[in-house]
This record gives structure tokens, C-alpha cells and sequence, in this order.
């Protein structure tokens, strides 16, 4: 998932502390409410700390009713799409599903990386969740070109949810 929607930043501002607009927050909210009634709850949210991506996991958390802990992976801050495969070799065994929230182009490398795609055959807008299918058994085996789209959701589309 991309982090949804975030307020512009202002003179002095760092980067990492821009948070979510309202509209970001309500996105967040919506897609969270998107993955429950998919029935699509992971067993593991790993996000990049920066306040918009961890606001924007924390309100999707929320809406689905996530019972776990969210985990923060500093790499995931400003990373190419190999730090969000990282992300995903490194959860516990014991996850047989995770959601990843951080930044844009690394979103966009990772699933071009997953799917096996060319790079850039993938654009995903704030709040846009993108979901995958990997037949490995071991995170830690995940490889690159492997796994199947299975949906892609963006924030517009599902309003009505």
C-alpha cells in the first residue's frame, strides 16, 4: 500500500514529518474497510515510520480491525522497491499475509519486481493498495518474478465500500 494522500510540506518542514491530509485519513480509513470486507486482513503490517505512510497504516489498521502489531522499518523510508522485498523476507514465519505501507516509486519497483514486469508497467496512486500471490513457503525465499497479480485497488474506486 502507498501511503495515502499527504498534506504538501512547508518551508522548514522535513520530508519525514508530513502528515496526511484529511482526504488521506479518510482514504486510509476507506481502503482499511476495502481490505476487511475482502476478507484480505493481514497477519503482519510492516510501514515505513515517516508520519504519513505510519498514519496511514495506523487508520487502516484501525478500519479492519487489525489485532496485531504494526512493525517500522526505517528502510522503507525513501527506498527502492528491493527495500520493500527486504521488508517481506524478513517477516516471521508465522505471517501467512502482510501489508507493506511506505513511499512511492519504491511501491511501484517492488510490484514490477514481483510480478516480473518492466520497470515502470506499474503506477500506484496514494492510498492504492496493490495485492500479490506467491506460492513460496518461507518469506525469506521470496524471490523476484514469481508472483501473480491478484487485485489493485485505488481509493476512487471503492467510496462505496
Amino acid at each position: 500500500m502507498r501511503h495515502a494522500k499527504a498534506e504538501p510540506g512547508v518551508p522548514g518542514q522535513k520530508d519525514f514529518d508530513r502528515s496526511l491530509a484529511e482526504r488521506g485519513n479518510e482514504d486510509a480509513l476507506r481502503m482499511g474497510r476495502a481490505l476487511a470486507k475482502l476478507g484480505d486482513v493481514p497477519d503482519s503490517i510492516v510501514s515505513s515510520p515517516a508520519a504519513r505512510a505510519r498514519q496511514t497504516a495506523e487508520a487502516a489498521a484501525r478500519a479492519m480491525k487489525f489485532a496485531g502489531t504494526i512493525h517500522f522499518e526505517r528502510a522503507l523510508y525513501d527506498a527502492p522497491g528491493e527495500a520493500w522485498l527486504a521488508a517481506l523476507r524478513a517477516l516471521p514465519e508465522s505471517a501467512d499475509s502482510a501489508l507493506v505501507v511506505a513511499h512511492s516509486p519504491g511501491i511501484d519497483e517492488a510490484a514490477a519486481l514481483l510480478a516480473g514486469a518492466a520497470p515502470g508497467a506499474f503506477d500506484v496512486p496514494t492510498g492504492g493498495l496493490i495485492a500479490f500471490y506467491d506460492a513460496t513457503e518461507r518469506w525469506g525465499d521470496l524471490g523476484s518474478g514469481k508472483a501473480s497479480l491478484r487485485w489493485f485497488l485505488r481509493p476512487k474506486l471503492v467510496e462505496r465500500l
